[in-house]
């Protein structure tokens, strides 16, 4: 019997680090929905489509074949894409893409193809609210911004302080206001705020409730 573990939370909160670390440890299969989109929004810039133009993104959606492999790399379509799919420009166009509802919809049935033959640790916007209401184990996974923001600067060295909290809280606005799978709390989530604690402490943490809900035999 597969498990799914959902891992949501807003932008630089560690979510995907946790997610790779978490199933690594439990011998999980870890999927990072952020580099789904990012498939996407990538194959959109190269194709020179408008991001509001639904339907030629959803077919997109629809058409693609994304890859999730180990060590962060990501294929579409058989191409290599994992260090395209990095760059600001992609990210940017991602965050306008998720906000699409067919676009989504084609995503989230992908997603929750994966969890039909492993155990999955999926982290995310809406995993535990739309993909999976009914995964095992629910986190939000949170930290204040101006933590967000010092690991966003280790990531991106390169890029102004000022423009990375600007960028995070754009993000956040766009995330939490949007019309189709907002970024929420589930109501059977918990809440852990990573702030001031270590990977590992994070991980811990996670790991405390991961065993209590499985070992107890719970669905939630």
């Amino acid at each position: 019997m597969s498990h799914v573990i959902a891992i949501d939370g807003p932008a630089g909160a560690g979510k995907s680090t946790i997610a790779r670390s978490l199933a690594d440890r439990l011998g999980y299969t870890y999927v990072d929905t952020g580099a789904m989109y990012r498939a996407i929004a990538l194959w959109a810039i190269r194709e020179t489509i408008v991001l509001t133009e639904g339907y030629r993104l959803e077919q997109l959606a629809l058409a693609a074949s994304i890859e999730l492999l180990p060590q962060r790399q990501v294929r579409l379509n058989g191409e290599d894409v994992s260090s395209a799919i990095r760059e600001p420009e992609v990210a940017v166009a991602a965050s306008r893409i998720a906000a699409i509802g067919a676009v989504r919809a084609a995503l989230v049935a992908k997603q929750r193809l994966m969890a039909d033959t492993a155990s999955i640790v999926m982290e995310g916007r809406d995993i535990g609210t739309v993909v999976f209401p009914d995964a095992r184990v629910k986190i939000f996974l949170d930290a204040d911004p101006f933590e967000r923001v010092r690991r966003r600067i280790g990531e991106q060295p390169d890029v102004p302080p000022e423009k990375l909290a600007a960028q995070i809280a754009e993000r956040d606005d766009r995330d939490r206001h949007r019309a189709e799978s907002p970024l929420i709390q589930a109501p059977d989530a918990f809440y852990l705020n990573s702030t001031g604690l270590s990977e590992e402490e994070v991980e811990e943490e996670i790991l405390k409730i991961v065993r209590a809900r499985i070992s107890n035999g719970k669905e939630h």
